[in-house]
């Protein structure tokens, strides 16, 4: 049972295999996956040598990290962002360590392409640099991580990810609106909007730069203030509301597809985030759809009334229905068996002549 355990795990590692897989021209051991199809530090780093724009979607669980990868984006970011458009919290301060890794999971299972990142939620890397590096090896070790983020650029901050750095773990910063510090700054409100303000914000990217950071987020800041990061950095910067100076840009899964209809989600939603689709119009619809078609006695039709017990196994039913006494039962299912008769008849004819059509 163990060994079968194990063998389970490690196929499933081997499908994915991760994007710090040793080089080839150093180690000459089996190659359980192509190193070029998956997007690596190193690709980040080629893109952005070449003043390539980088891509960043956030994804929460399987299907969405499906369709992340297969889009082609460079990096997938599990957010904590998963509290407001998943849990359905106002912040993302009440998201655990917990909820984390279940998103880290499940999205590291459909991403077999992107950079995945993991957001360290709001409680587990402040308390010490110590507790940052246990919960960013959890995040790579239990969630199947290629790298992890942290929000802000204080002291602290800057420690935390330089003794994450140090354990060998790829670390991205995150400057200007930190929403783990709503409480300080006063709601989500855009940093940077004053000269002092500005260039704290600017400094404290470079002190992520230092620590050792592959790369840093910019949120909401003007795009003066970002350009200004973006060439003073000799990494990439991330933007999300702060123009379109960045290295690269990324948005909120949910928010860029319109995927939420709530009036209240509608009213959170950034003034920075362009819709490029309407998925929650389509959503709804086809749930109302699905409504109308159960109350009306549409669905299921016999498109969509598959299986069938054959004619000899119905008589038997029947009489053994009757035997025991279940006669309403026997005459529901003699009336179900006349019906899907007649739909295997119908449905008969109706290929023979199309057949005969073509």
């Amino acid at each position: 049972m163990i060994r079968k355990r194990i063998a389970g795990a490690c196929a499933r590692s081997l499908r994915r295999g991760f994007a710090h897989t040793p080089d080839d021209r150093v180690y000459g051991g089996p190659k359980p996956q192509s190193l070029s199809a998956r997007v690596t530090l190193r690709h980040l780093q080629s893109k952005y040598a070449a003043k390539e724009p980088i891509t960043m979607v956030t994804a929460y669980d399987y299907p969405g990290a499906v369709h992340v990868d297969q889009a082609g984006i460079d990096i997938c970011l599990v957010g904590d962002s998963a509290g407001m458009v998943v849990h359905g919290y106002d912040t993302t301060l009440p998201v655990t360590m917990s909820d984390m890794l279940t998103h880290c999971k499940a999205v590291q299972r459909g991403a077999n392409r992107a950079f995945l990142v993991g957001d360290l939620p709001f409680g587990s890397y402040e308390l010490s640099s110590d507790q940052a590096v246990e919960n960013a090896v959890r995040m790579l070790k239990e969630g199947g991580m290629d790298a992890i983020k942290l929000e802000g650029g204080s002291v602290s901050r800057v420690a935390a990810a330089k003794a994450i750095c140090e354990a060998g773990i790829a670390v991205m910063g995150h400057v200007g609106l930190t929403p783990q510090s709503i409480s300080v700054l006063g709601g989500f409100r855009p940093q940077g909007r004053s000269s002092s303000d500005a260039v704290q914000v600017l400094e404290r990217a470079l002190h992520l730069e230092a620590a050792g950071c592959f790369a840093t987020v910019l949120e909401c800041i003007p795009s003066p203030v970002a350009a200004a990061i973006t060439s003073s950095l000799q990494i990439p910067t991330i933007g999300i509301g702060a123009g379109p100076f960045c290295s690269g840009q990324v948005l909120v899964y949910h928010d860029l597809l319109g995927m939420m209809q709530h009036p209240h989600h509608r009213k959170m939603t950034p003034k920075f985030c362009k819709q490029y689709a309407k998925v929650g119009d389509v959503i709804q619809q086809g749930l109302a759809d699905y409504r109308d078609e159960v109350l009306s006695g549409r669905f299921p039709s016999a498109a969509h009334t598959p299986y069938r017990i054959d004619e000899r196994q119905t008589e038997l039913f029947l009489k053994e229905l009757e035997s025991r006494g279940y006669h309403s039962a026997a005459e529901s299912a003699a009336v179900a068996a006349e019906k899907d008769s007649a739909a295997d008849v119908e449905k008969s004819s109706n290929v023979k002549t199309a057949q005969q059509a073509s």
